[in-house]
Order: structure tokens, then C-alpha cells, then sequence
């Protein structure tokens, strides 16, 4: 599925990585502090945010508000923090990724900013600008995921991780089962996935949250 050249290197950077461990453990407390926020900036970034890379480890490890950005911005930011810290916990569980926990990551990318739908699977059809893809209807949603479910339980112990993190996050936002949110739940998914084949952190280019109108 991938490029044979990219697996090859992707596979060699892998085994170096793997080679290095175990690394001391105040390295890998510093690793994970910058993959977090660099993470978090780019999954943002992705769908609009004007915060900088700086600006949002200033929110991160001061909880500083900066001046001039909107109160949204920040609780994406902390929020996306918090969704992390579960994608963590459920990575570690190796337990197969159910619709609930999906809800349950959803929740958190919306919290205190849009209390209503966080969690909660779309009530309106929806379009994504600029694409010719037309998603589900919103009757049809909760049958849909739970096929998206099925399909990766049946194909995480058969594709290759990068190939199944990749096809999981294609077909999740091919549903859009949230009126919003819908890529940075992809994303931490996809995450999910990797950090669970001992992958670090990677932050997805696609756009798949910000250009969603209802119908």
C-alpha cells in the first residue's frame, strides 16, 4: 500500500529507534513534552488556528492566555491535551478501539466549545467544501461506525500499522460522524493506532475538520 522507497525508510527509521531503546527515562519525558505540543500546534494549525507553535506551549506549560487569540483557540488547545492523555491511556490498554471510546475522544477535542455536540454523533447531513465526497446521512451514522469499528478490529493484527492507521483515518472522515471535530478525532486515532506499534507521534497534512456546513 505504501510507496515500496517511503516503507523502506520508514521501516529503517523504525528499527534505528527501536535499536536506541530503552532510552533514559528523562529523555523520553522530554520527547514526549515536545511531541505533545508540536501535536497538538499542528492538528490545530491543520484546521485554522493562528496560534503559533511558541504560543501554544505557552497555554500548555504556563497556562498563559495570549493576547489578541480567541478563547476557542485555547481550549483547543487544552483540550487536545486532554484527548492525548486518553489516546495514551488507551494505547497502553491494547484493547480493541470501540465507538464509545471514539465518542469519548470526540468529547474532549469539544469540550467547553460545543457542549451540546461533543460526543454526540451528527443530527444533520453535512457537506465538506471543496470535495466531491458526499457523507453519510446522519440516520445511517451509527450503523457506519459500527462497520468502521469492525473493519479495525478484523484488520489491526492484519495490515501493517502505518497502512492501518492511514485507511482507518481515510475511512473515519469518509463517515464525518461529527457536525465538527471530525480530523482532530481522526488524528488521534491514527495516533492511536501508531503509538500502539511503538510509532511516535506523526500529525496528519489533511484538512478534514474546519470546512464542514451543514445541509
Amino acid at each position: 500500500m505504501l510507496e515500496p522507497r517511503l516503507a523502506q525508510r520508514i521501516a529503517a527509521k523504525k528499527a534505528h529507534l527501536d535499536e536506541l531503546r530503552p532510552l533514559p527515562s528523562a529523555a523520553v519525558r522530554r520527547l514526549n513534552e515536545q511531541f505533545t505540543i508540536e501535536w497538538i500546534y499542528n492538528s490545530n494549525a491543520i484546521e485554522g488556528s493562528t496560534l503559533s507553535l511558541r504560543e501554544t506551549q505557552l497555554i500548555l506549560e504556563q497556562g498563559i492566555t495570549i493576547g489578541g487569540k480567541s478563547l476557542r483557540e485555547h481550549f483547543e488547545v487544552v483540550n487536545h491535551q486532554e484527548a492525548i492523555k486518553l489516546v495514551e491511556a488507551l494505547a497502553s490498554k491494547q484493547e480493541p478501539l470501540t465507538a464509545f471510546e471514539v465518542r469519548q475522544l470526540h468529547a474532549l477535542v469539544l469540550a467547553k466549545i460545543d457542549h451540546e455536540n461533543a460526543g454526540q454523533y451528527r443530527n444533520v447531513p453535512v457537506r465538506i467544501v471543496g470535495a466531491s465526497h458526499e457523507p453519510p446521512p446522519a440516520w445511517d451514522i451509527p450503523a457506519q461506525m459500527e462497520m468502521w469499528v469492525n473493519w479495525l478490529q478484523a484488520q489491526e493484527n492484519v495490515l501493517e500499522p502505518i497502512a492501518l492507521a492511514a485507511v482507518a483515518h481515510h475511512k473515519f472522515v469518509s463517515i464525518h460522524p461529527f457536525i465538527d471535530g471530525n480530523g482532530r478525532t481522526a488524528r488521534l486515532i491514527m495516533n492511536l493506532l501508531l503509538l500502539r506499534a511503538s510509532y511516535p507521534q506523526p500529525s496528519s497534512p489533511t484538512p478534514t475538520d474546519g470546512n464542514i456546513t451543514a445541509c
